[in-house]
């Protein structure tokens, strides 16, 4: 496959995923709309950030530690730094900017002490809506899941949060502490590796 047409896979794929996460939660109460001539609602708070970002901010450590389990654990204390931290942050933009970051270093952290590249791992155990979101794919996106899954942690990082994030390259910058420049080199790394590897498996097919 053409670089082109993985770049467009891995897009659509992690788009496609992206938009199920982004689906309203069914189990949790959406927050209650003001009465009418009710002034301008109050600022968010940390439950409402909780409610509307927890589910793809579990995916996004889902897809760079493996294990659901383990990505759950990275979210809850992502969540508990925002805490701890919630009158410095200026509005909603900023605290999710926290949080992204939070959720990048933490996972890096687990990597870090694995001290060994794991190949991916479908969740199944996370939640009703995260194994719903996997088995729903089609068997085109899971292969190149599973292709991402075998990338060396920084490649997968920068995939992710390009085409799951929806980051710029900027944002990815900032969100994982390296130059735009990197952000650039390592993306199309990765591109190459995930066509070697989806290459590889349709020959051994």
């Amino acid at each position: 496959m053409a670089f082109d047409g993985i770049e467009s896979a891995v897009e659509q794929t992690l788009g496609r995923l992206r938009r199920i996460d982004s689906r309203p939660d069914p189990t949790v109460p959406p927050a209650a709309p003001a009465p009418a001539g009710v002034a301008a609602p109050a600022p968010r708070t940390l439950a409402d950030l909780y409610r509307d970002h927890r589910m793809r901010l579990v995916r996004l450590a889902i897809l760079m530690v493996d294990e659901p389990g383990t990505a759950e654990d990275v979210v809850q204390e992502a969540f508990a730094g925002l805490h701890r931290h919630w009158n410095g942050l200026r509005d909603e933009a900023a605290a999710v900017g926290y949080l992204r970051t939070a959720v990048v270093n933490g996972s890096r952290s687990v990597l870090r002490r694995r001290r060994t590249a794991r190949y991916y791992v479908p969740p199944h155990q996370v939640n009703a809506r995260s194994a719903e979101s996997l088995a729903i794919l089609s068997a085109e996106h899971q292969a190149v899941v599973d292709a991402l899954g075998s990338l060396p942690p920084r490649q997968r990082e920068v995939l992710v949060l390009r085409y799951y994030g929806g980051l710029s390259e900027a944002e990815i910058a900032e969100a994982a502490g390296i130059s735009r420049g990197t952000v650039k080199s390592t993306a199309s790394r990765a591109l190459d590796a995930v066509a070697r590897v989806m290459a590889a498996r349709a020959g051994g097919r």
